[in-house]
């Protein structure tokens, strides 16, 4: 037996200790908002907090997590009372399939816990390991900086700090500026298939 503490709650499981937590959360515990995406930890669709950092559930074995805080979305609020990520991501209508929307809910949340004042650029790189096929990349975007301002209030300025974990920080020295590429992705959008 393996205990697993998930949304604040714990909870004895009789599986294999090299089961990936995802078939945890969606066979035992009927936690189905982590999605199986790939199940090679390349889209991010399986993406949950452990210990409040973003973790691809689909690679990880339950027998690393047991006395750790694990955080679904269905952890971050309720249909009758969501939490800020969830009312932002319903207000700015960021789902079209929304297949990858609960990792992108879960990446947002640890990088708006760790810093709610985050910029744009670190939003973006933050949410770059995240894949989403439908193209709802600028709703998302919103909903995060909605969500960040349901968490500081309106009137607080980004900051300019730069997340210190070695896995979110990027080169981003031959990366094209926001405006470049949204105005590449929009260029695109208006060519006709051939």
């Amino acid at each position: 037996m393996i205990e697993l503490r998930v949304n604040g709650r714990s909870h004895s499981i009789s599986a294999d200790p090299d089961t990936p937590l995802l078939y945890v959360l969606r066979d035992d515990l009927q936690l189905n908002a982590a999605k199986f995406g790939c199940g090679l930890g390349q889209c991010g669709s399986c993406t949950v907090l452990v210990d409040g950092a973003p973790t691809l559930s689909c690679v990880t074995p339950i027998m690393l997590l047991e006395g750790r805080q694990i955080t679904t979305v269905e952890g971050l609020g309720t249909l009758e009372d969501p939490g800020p990520i969830q009312r932002a991501f319903i207000e700015e209508q960021s789902a079209q399939c929304g297949y990858c929307i609960p990792g992108m809910m879960m990446r947002a949340q640890a990088l708006l816990q760790r810093n709610p004042r985050a910029t744009d650029t670190e939003i973006r790189e933050f949410l770059e390991p995240n894949l989403c096929r439908c193209g709802t990349h600028m709703r998302i975007l919103r909903a995060v900086k909605r969500a960040a301002s349901m968490m500081t209030g309106p009137d607080v300025t980004p900051s300019t700090h730069t997340p210190a974990a070695a896995s979110t920080e990027l080169d981003t020295s031959e990366v094209d500026s926001d405006s470049q590429r949204d105005r590449r992705h929009s260029e695109k959008r208006e060519r006709p298939e051939r």
